[in-house]
């Protein structure tokens, strides 16, 4: 929403777009009030925020529709997961402009993830719906209040979002621009920003509301901004704002807000004021110990069984509790479309390959990380005896999907061409997604089940407080409580007692990239750790298998170089237009 040459056009656009949505809404039901004196884009105005409407109907819908602005996470850069630029995974097509950020190929011009003018257009929408929802004369006792709250609550997210790829952008406040207007702002500091979205997120917490099974949260208010999900919020933005990237001086008092407001979360978790919680259910069974056969001692297969069902759980039901916010989308297929192996007859795309780094994360069942000479991990059989969570996260060769074991070896169904292949589809890696997907019974078509992305959940506010409380004040026994609680959820064995800050922070972050993987926290975590110029400089790898009569033999294998510039890539550049357009837009350092 700042500047650009056609920023103006783009706002009458955007605004007549968004409110024809809401004047069809009114043919649709019949509404006779469609002619008008005044211009159109009035006439649509008063019609969204009616005068008239003690209800309020389609002002909701216009907020409704600002919802629609919130990350979406599943494969939004250029059909990938953003991740899929990180050291955790590569696009299977070489021609993907998401690996830009892996191979340093990103620009003012080219930038992949370019969200300016999206979170700007939200904030837009937020201020359009603040503008005018005081015409509305809702009946309802305080809901016009929860409204406002909600609103400005959303705006704090879009300013978020902006403020973790480019660091301090300018804060625009109320203002809804014109067409007259002459848009010039200069860009706010980092450390503004994070004061303004406090701010922002304290005025307006005690009109949201509180994620109770009294409330409706569990049910028709699911998924709205919450008391819960503005914590949540402020919590993750502090965590940043304490992180190597923005606090230089390492001042331990950012690390401690960060801490305390990690931890209002859990208390209010633990006063029952909130639903929030670990999920555990096993409602759904993902898989069996037949389909599971081979990947686990028997002696602990019920408990890896249980493990990766309990983990897979979180992201295939419509409502859970661990889930504070989610981006709910409609039934859909298209996870599995963009990202299940590609030698199924429902033809999958196979987009997302999980790389070799990130396989090597996940530990071995008895909670030792496999270059550890007492692991007992071999080449020879990779994925045994390991954290239930591989199996949630990563389809690789002999995991089943739908009706049979994956076939990634060189020649088999899901890696036809072999090694090397870049043009045909397949993975580059050896390896697929496997989290999120939700498999049927049916090889042939896909059906439509749940896709909500979790923008943030209670396993995420673990390892924030765990984070900023070591930080802080060292690896306490609340660290520990914090961690151990999300690796008992995956009957993963508990972290070894007597660690010092160094040695926790290591594995504080090892279990933020195993949990967290795909929900676009690494791609974000080694640019606020400032580990970035570490992982992604060098070579990426993946796995080769070769068939041998039955038995399939594994190398590792180089699949990918990687480039990261240090002294700059930390940031994204500001995006060419906005820079040619604003004179008081300061382009971010070296770029």
């Amino acid at each position: 929403m700042i500047t650009l040459s056609n920023l103006k056009q783009k706002l009458y656009s955007m605004k007549n777009i968004t409110l024809f949505l809401f004047s069809f809404l009114l043919i649709l039901s019949g509404c006779k009030k469609m002619i008008e004196d005044a211009p159109l884009e009035n006439a649509n105005i008063d019609l969204v925020f009616d005068s008239q409407d003690s209800i309020g109907k389609y002002a909701q819908e216009f907020l409704n529709n600002t919802y629609a602005s919130l990350p979406g996470g599943f494969n939004r850069v250029g059909g990938n997961l953003l991740e899929s630029g990180s050291d955790d995974a590569l696009p299977s097509s070489t021609a993907d402009v998401v690996q830009f950020f892996s191979n340093g190929a990103f620009n003012q011009v080219n930038l992949p993830d370019n969200t300016w003018d999206a979170n700007y257009a939200g904030i837009r929408k937020v201020n359009v719906f603040l503008q005018n929802i005081d015409r509305v004369p809702f009946k309802e006792k305080g809901l016009k209040n929860r409204l406002k709250a909600e609103a400005r609550g959303l705006r704090a997210v879009f300013y978020f979002e902006l403020i973790k790829r480019w660091g301090g952008v300018p804060i625009i406040g109320d203002e809804v621009f014109t067409l007259a207007d002459n848009i010039q702002f200069p860009r706010n500091t980092y450390q503004e920003c994070v004061n303004y979205i406090s701010s922002e997120i304290e005025a307006v917490m005690p009109f949201l509301l509180t994620p109770n099974a009294a409330s409706g949260y569990t049910g028709v208010f699911f998924g709205r901004f919450t008391k819960g999900a503005a914590m949540a919020l402020k919590a993750r933005m502090l965590l940043y704002a304490a992180s190597p990237l923005n606090n230089t001086n390492n001042d331990l008092t950012k690390w401690a807000l960060a801490a305390k407001s990690a931890k209002d979360v859990m208390d209010s978790v633990a006063a029952g004021k909130f639903v929030y919680g670990l999920s555990t259910s096993t409602t759904t069974a993902h898989y069996s110990a037949t389909t599971l056969a081979g990947l686990a001692p028997s002696a602990k297969m019920t408990s890896y069984v249980a493990g990766v069902n309990k983990f897979l759980n979180v992201f295939s039901t419509r409502y859970n509790s661990e889930i504070i916010l989610p981006y709910l989308r409609a039934t859909s297929t298209d996870v599995e479309s963009n990202n299940e192996p590609i030698g199924y007859t429902r033809a999958g795309d196979g987009k997302t390959n999980p790389t070799q780094e990130l396989v090597n994360e996940f530990e071995t069942l008895d909670g030792k990380m496999i270059e550890d000479n007492s692991s007992g991990w071999s080449i020879n059989t990779p994925y045994y005896n390991r954290d239930p969570r591989l199996a949630g996260t990563v389809s690789f060769n002999g995991l089943f999907w739908l009706t049979r074991n994956v076939q990634t070896y060189d020649g088999g169904k899901d890696r036809p061409k072999g090694f090397g292949n870049t043009t045909s589809g397949e993975t580059r890696t050896g390896y697929y997604l496997r989290k999120f997907m939700t498999g049927t019974t049916s090889e042939t078509a896909y059906t439509a089940t749940n896709h909500n992305f979790p923008i943030f959940r209670y396993a995420e506010i673990l390892l924030n407080y765990a984070e900023a409380q070591n930080e802080a004040v060292g690896p306490d026994g609340s660290v520990y409580s914090a961690i151990n609680a999300i690796r008992t959820r995956s009957n993963m064995p508990v972290l070894p007692v007597g660690l010092n800050q160094t040695e926790m922070r290591y594995r504080i972050r090892h279990e933020r990239r195993v949990e967290m993987a795909f929900e676009e926290q690494r791609f974000f975590d080694i640019r606020r750790w400032k580990i970035a110029e570490n992982v992604l400089n060098g070579v990426l790898h993946g796995i080769q298998g070769t068939l041998n009569g039955a038995t399939v033999n594994y190398n590792i294998v180089e699949v990918a170089n990687a480039k990261f510039d240090a002294s700059k890539m930390y940031l994204y550049p500001i995006p060419f237009k906005e820079t040619a357009s604003n004179s008081k837009m300061v382009q971010n350092p070296n770029w």
